[in-house]
């Protein structure tokens, strides 16, 4: 354990940043598994409400630093060419 003061600091500062980011890439996992389960059932509206859903979700989880903006069109692209291919 650290002794120094500012050391303790970032150890807990840490510790909460890494449980906000933690919390966030639950959501994004879970808007993932939404829409993957909507292209299983091949419900294409279902899946597009749910695209957008998710990538409402990247966007935030993007603004707020946790994904890196590469990562994020890579991830709705990825997604979005999915859905597409359901027609």
């Amino acid at each position: 354990m650290a002794n120094i003061k500012s050391a303790k600091k970032r150890v807990l500062v840490n510790a909460k940043k890494a449980a906000r980011n933690k919390s966030i890439k639950s959501g994004v996992k879970t808007s993932v598994k939404k829409v993957e389960a909507a292209i299983a059932a091949g419900d294409k509206a279902a899946a597009v409400s749910a695209l957008n859903a998710f990538k409402a979700e990247m966007g935030r989880a993007t603004s707020k630093g946790v994904y890196k903006k590469n990562t994020n069109s890579r991830k709705v692209g990825r997604m979005s060419k999915k859905v597409d291919a359901m027609a």
